[in-house]
């Protein structure tokens, strides 16, 4: 087996391009990730990587051995998912992202409640508001709420989710509610929006009897943390567009209310993004299968708050 951890971590450093991050995510301490990279280049007489005091990169010799490695590692995965799933007895880590705002309120809830059920199943939760790399980061399933693009992952839908736009009282008793998405426009709203590298939502799509329609939003404040932005909302300081999930209990409080309800917002899917070759694995499929269920129980519920 030590042969095969020395391929992990150097997939894992390859993809990571740090050696101290694929030591914490291999559990253990950079100076052992080092001494298995170290290991591995003097089995195979190349340098696989090139160091200096403040970036690693990979050799022509390391690129050329990654996509193989990358294929051993696949290979043990799915004839293991074969003998846990002919054994009924499913086990290894699931590596799982998720948006902040849905992972803290639907998925981060229920994972508890699938290792409890699962016990040999451990979970490895990453939240975050920015996009993510399903397959460079080594992910075996991603919950994506958004418009879905074509790529090669495979999708498995879940729920179509309301959204809605909303301010508090107080900004609305200070610079007025907007009837439409042109007065947001017309009045330069403040409206709040979610931006970080690679973002893609600069504007808001909104639906007009004309049909769809994209609208130039201006506004003073911008976070990478959709929470953050709710928390500015509430507080009087702009106008966010949320699903209606994240923010019910705001609205059945009346510390947030419907505005530009002329034009609403698209609603967008939440849905489970997976590289093909993981759905072969018994583990994702009970996870992917509990969870879909879990997401439409819990989204129902919440909206109904």
């Amino acid at each position: 087996m030590a042969y095969i951890d020395n391929i992990k971590m150097f997939v894992r450093v390859y993809e990571l391009g740090n050696m101290s991050a694929a030591a914490r995510d291999q559990r253990t301490s950079p100076a052992v990730a080092s001494s298995r990279i170290a290991e591995l280049e003097r089995h195979l007489g190349v340098r696989l990587f090139n160091r200096t005091t403040r970036a690693l990169h990979a050799t022509e010799h390391g690129r050329l051995f990654y996509d193989g490695a990358r294929s051993i590692l696949e290979s043990i995965s799915e004839a293991e998912g074969t003998v846990m799933e002919a054994a009924k007895n499913p086990r290894g880590t699931l590596f799982v992202a998720a948006p902040l705002g849905l992972g803290r309120r639907i998925i981060a809830p229920a994972i508890p409640l699938f290792q409890d059920r699962f016990p040999e199943i451990d979970i490895r939760l990453r939240l975050s508001d920015r996009l993510v790399d399903v397959t460079a980061e080594g992910l075996d399933l991603a919950f994506h709420l958004g418009q879905l693009v074509d790529s090669d992952l495979k999708v498995r839908g879940i729920s179509e989710c309301e959204r809605v736009l909303v301010a508090s009282p107080g900004y609305i008793e200070k610079r007025g509610c907007p009837a439409d998405g042109e007065a947001l426009i017309r009045d330069r709203h403040a409206c709040l929006n979610l931006r970080f590298p690679g973002a893609q939502e600069f504007q808001w799509t909104l639906e007009t009897p004309d049909g769809p329609k994209r609208y130039e939003i201006f506004g003073p404040l911008e976070s990478d943390d959709g929470d953050v932005l709710t928390d500015w909302s509430v507080s009087g300081h702009g106008i966010i567009l949320k699903p209606r999930f994240e923010i019910a209990h705001h609205l059945a409080s009346g510390a947030l209310v419907p505005v530009a309800t002329a034009t609403p917002p698209y609603p967008v899917q939440l849905a489970c993004l997976s590289p093909s070759r993981r759905l072969r694995d018994p583990k994702v499929q009970i996870f992917t299968e509990f969870m879909v269920q879990y997401c439409k129980d819990a989204l129902r519920n919440a909206e109904q708050v």
